[in-house]
């Protein structure tokens, strides 16, 4: 753990900092989220300027995009560390616990750490705040924290997923950005990003740092253009995975093998939409090798076999397959709905659906409710953004008359499990916010 000392036994950087306790440090987050907070990275870069500036002494992968990012930044965490780096991991959001959003190795920060670094981290908020300056939003606190956790660990390298778009994004106030990987972009945070989807591209375009690689893959025509068109201007090198050039093995709800570029791969991640993942990590992994890092294309092999990363298309029990994943916007849905199709073929699927209110509902009803046998909506517990399950039932109900709204997540799981019957499935989609407890009460009935 840390001391939050320095090698002379004195507090680092705040000496009037406080011992806490995990709980302590953990109500810190709701305290932020009493102040008013500004657009823009005024406030975190303020914070940092406070804290000694550590992300100044991190190598970054940035990792911006509509979907894909989480998926993207397991297979190069879980290749890197097979390489022998010592790999730092920010990830957002998290399905199992608080803690799980700053990793190294997938090793979730201890509550002993995050209580040290927070110490440090608080302290810096509170000369913000006494000097008259915003405070930071949650998000840029948990991202400062991060930076100086890292830092003290002596990560080799740190992979940062954006938490929304990625020009103003807390994470891009780094200053060594080795790759800007962007996934798949389509429409979602239209509120916060733009409209239109060359809008989205330029906000997320902003993780380009002057000297760094764009890596990306397939998109859209009018987002493949508008990344080119940046990289272009500012004068930075684009790689662009293929993945067309994937010629896919094996196919099924436990994973898939493809032959890429003369590699062949295995990983146990579903869904085509994840061959697409796979080969712009394998991209951002070469791109890295020609910059200088040890990775071998075996190790590339192991580590993409060995990744795991839960909630996306993810099988949790059999009789009935009970299937969890995170779709909460338009593009994810058809992803899901094309995979459904292809390892269910011929069945009618049973829902369980809960959706933020600030997402695009009904379009998502529109392309997955018609497909299912029975649907069962739920709301998240305690999140304020959850739409209410009985709101949801009725706006699924045009789309698919045969919807009931449960009261609990336990008796979504029971009723969608006894409709779908011992040789159906169930697919639990729409946010990735009732997942982690969704799977715990899946996992202990089954």
């Amino acid at each position: 753990m840390f001391s939050g000392r320095d090698e002379t036994g004195r507090k680092r950087f705040f000496p009037e900092v406080s011992s806490m306790d995990y709980r302590e440090a953990r109500s810190c987050i709701d305290e932020a989220n009493r102040f008013g907070h500004e657009m823009g990275l005024g406030a975190v870069t303020a914070l940092l300027e406070e804290m000694g500036n550590p992300q100044q002494e991190l190598a970054c992968i940035l990792i911006a995009g509509t979907n894909g990012k989480g998926s993207v930044g397991a297979y190069m965490a879980s290749v890197l560390a097979g390489a022998g780096y010592r790999v730092g991991r920010f990830v957002s959001p998290t399905l199992y616990g608080y803690r799980e959003r700053i990793q190294i190795h997938e090793n979730w920060i201890s509550e002993e750490d995050f209580t040290a670094c927070m110490e440090v981290t608080w302290t810096a908020v509170q000369r913000l705040l006494a000097a008259g300056k915003s405070c930071p939003s949650p998000f840029e606190i948990e991202t400062a924290l991060s930076f100086y956790y890292f830092k003290e660990k002596k990560c080799d390298l740190v992979i940062l997923e954006c938490g929304m778009g990625g020009a103003t994004d807390a994470t891009n106030v780094v200053s060594r950005t080795l790759l800007a990987v962007i996934t798949s972009i389509s429409l979602d945070h239209m509120e916060y990003l733009g409209d239109t989807l060359e809008e989205i591209a330029e906000n997320k375009a902003g993780i380009l740092k002057p000297g760094a690689v764009l890596v990306t893959g397939r998109q859209e025509p009018v987002v493949a253009r508008t990344l080119t068109r940046i990289c272009e201007e500012r004068g930075n090198r684009q790689v662009t995975a293929c993945p067309g050039e994937a010629r896919v093995l094996v196919s099924d709800i436990d994973g898939q093998r493809f032959v890429y570029r003369g590699m062949e791969v295995a990983i146990r991640l579903a869904g085509e939409h994840q061959v697409d993942n796979g080969v712009l990590a394998i991209e951002a992994l070469w791109e890295l090798r020609r910059q200088g890092y040890g990775i071998t294309d075996r190790q590339i092999r192991e580590g993409m076999a060995a990744t795991v990363w839960r909630g996306r298309l993810t099988r949790l029990r059999r009789d009935p397959d009970f299937i969890v994943d995170g779709a909460h916007n338009p593009d994810a849905a058809r992803r899901l709905k094309d995979a459904l199709e292809k390892y269910y073929a011929g069945q009618k699927p049973v829902f369980l659906m809960g959706i933020y209110r600030d997402k695009q509902v009904d379009e998502i009803c529109r392309i997955m409710a018609p497909m299912a046998k029975e649907i069962y909506t739920i709301e998240t517990p305690g999140d304020m953004r959850a739409m209410p399950a009985g709101e949801l039932a009725d706006r699924v109900a045009p789309y698919n008359p045969a919807v009931y709204a449960c009261g609990s997540l336990e008796e979504g799981a029971q009723k969608s499990c006894a409709a779908a019957g011992a040789k159906g499935v169930v697919a639990a989609f729409g946010s990735l916010s009732f997942i982690g407890p969704l799977t715990r009460i899946v996992e202990e009935t089954r």
